[in-house]
Parts: C-alpha cells; structure tokens; sequence
C-alpha cells in the first residue's frame, strides 16, 4: 500500500480529472498516480540530457551526422 497525500487542484483541472476518470472507469488516484510517473521520468530525462549537454567530453553531433551514424 502507498502513501496518501492531499493535493489541492484548481476546480477546471478537477473536473477534467473527473471526466477521464468516468470515462476510463478509473478512480482519480490512478490517472494521477499515472500522470506524477511520467512527469518524474520526463524529469530524469531532462536533467540526463542536462547533465550531457554540460559535458564536455560529450560530442554534439550535427543532423547530418546523426543520420549518418544511423544510415539514414
């Protein structure tokens, strides 16, 4: 069993939340529960490609080269 937290939502976000989840026969905690999963790995993403984009020993290839690594 998880941790239960409460999170205070503008009315117009609420009733969206609601809508998919009548839609979907899913309760509220699930699509939210599913949404915070993706944020945080979208998150992870963004400071991976952060910290590479930083690095300088990390080669920045061009289009070009990229399609050509690829055969593209």
């Amino acid at each position: 069993m998880g941790s239960t937290i409460s999170v205070r939502l503008p009315d117009d976000l609420t009733q969206s939340l609601d809508e998919i989840a009548k839609e979907t026969e899913r309760p509220r905690s699930f699509h939210i529960q599913k949404a915070l999963e993706a944020y945080i790995e979208d998150i992870a993403d963004l400071r991976i490609a952060l910290d590479r984009l930083r690095d300088p020993k990390d080669p920045i290839l061009s289009g070009s080269e990229l399609r050509e690594s690829l055969d593209l």
